[in-house]
């Protein structure tokens, strides 16, 4: 087995404790990655604090893990040696059913999460906080050149999971595109948005925040907290993408889509949603979910950012920081991503 230096939580309520995992041996089409960063995701925080269902401890979490191939199993086509890789928020699906071979590998019901899941091995996956991380080949993404390994990271879940919906629903010229949340998924989503070429909107409880919504592409920025924020945007939208953690009042936001307009869920909370199927009928209205993206469509992400230049806003850390940087997501106190440098605990 191949050890590697983590971090990993003990119980629900626990901090971070230093750790040494094992990854397995290589097989034939394996990839060793030695990562170098891994971005810190509410989803994260959600599943270690047991939010979305028991888990089993220790845990090391982390989907946005960005690094350098350090060893290649003896069938291994797609990458060599010393390629900038990264791996998103799975590592193995069952490759047969429609969904797969579709190419959208996460909606697989036998997906394999990064960390927290079982494997074909029999194994506890663990995820990115960690010095290293085998992963079969057909689950490993290139970073292009132009993409500094730092900025990758979070590329790997809060990138995909904007661009995505926003590819599916074709944002682009004449739609109009309102992103719920300016955090770590939302400020990816007005990048995206922008590049695409909609009119974009950021819809965020104050006006705090809008001075950057402007500067990172938005068109326009309202307070959700002003009532006639409603009343003037009815029936706006084409598209809502709305990547909060918390619950919203769904028929609020559903009076702002026009005519066959949908709003799209990407934030994950753990309460529960309610809404009045009033707020669809009248005007054809949907409401949806979706979940990252597959290995293509995520490889074609990574080359769209290096296009036009975009990567999201970060502040790096320690590992020995972790536990403060996870209270300040949880506070909304962080522009807008937290990378992990994980040279940080190599030495330990």
């Amino acid at each position: 087995m191949i050890t590697a230096k983590a971090r990993a939580v003990f119980s629900p309520e626990g901090s971070f404790q230093p750790t040494v995992i094992e990854r397995r041996d290589l097989q034939p089409h394996d990839v060793l990655i030695e990562i170098q960063y891994a971005g810190i995701c509410h989803s994260d925080i959600h599943t270690a604090r047991g939010e979305w269902g028991p888990v089993q401890y220790p845990l090391v979490p982390g989907h946005e893990i960005a690094g350098v191939v350090a060893q290649v199993g003896s069938a291994v086509t797609k990458f060599s040696v010393g390629d900038r890789v990264g791996v998103g928020c799975m590592v193995d699906s069952c490759r047969e059913c429609e969904p797969c071979r579709r190419g959208e590998e996460q909606y697989c019901a036998d997906m394999v999460g990064t960390y927290a899941a079982i494997d074909k091995y029999g194994q506890y996956t663990q995820g990115g906080y960690s010095t290293h991380i085998v992963v079969h080949e057909d689950f490993v993404l290139r970073i292009p050149d132009s993409i500094t390994l730092d900025v990758a990271a979070p590329l790997l879940c809060a990138g995909i999971t904007t661009y995505s919906p926003l590819r599916h629903w074709q944002a682009g010229p004449g739609k109009k595109v309102a992103v719920v949340g300016l955090g770590g998924l939302g400020h990816m989503a007005v990048k995206f948005a922008r590049a695409m070429g909609a009119e974009v909107t950021v819809l965020s409880q104050t006006l705090k925040k809008k001075e950057d919504g402007l500067r990172l592409g938005a068109d326009h920025y309202y307070a959700t907290s002003d009532p006639e924020t409603f009343m003037k945007l009815a029936g706006y939208f084409d598209l809502i993408i709305n990547t909060v953690s918390a619950p919203i009042q769904l028929d609020d936001y559903l009076s702002l889509l026009a005519l066959d307009g949908t709003l799209v869920n990407v934030g994950a909370p753990a309460e529960s949603l309610s809404l009045n199927v009033f707020s669809l009928i009248p005007q054809r209205r949907s409401f949806a979910g979706s979940m990252i993206g597959g290995i293509r469509e995520t490889q074609e992400m990574l080359e769209f950012c290096a296009e036009h230049g975009i990567a999201p806003e970060i502040e790096v850390i320690s590992a020995d920081e972790i536990d403060q940087a996870w209270e300040r997501v949880l506070a909304s106190d962080v522009r807008y991503r937290f990378v992990i440098d994980i040279h940080t605990m190599k030495n330990e």
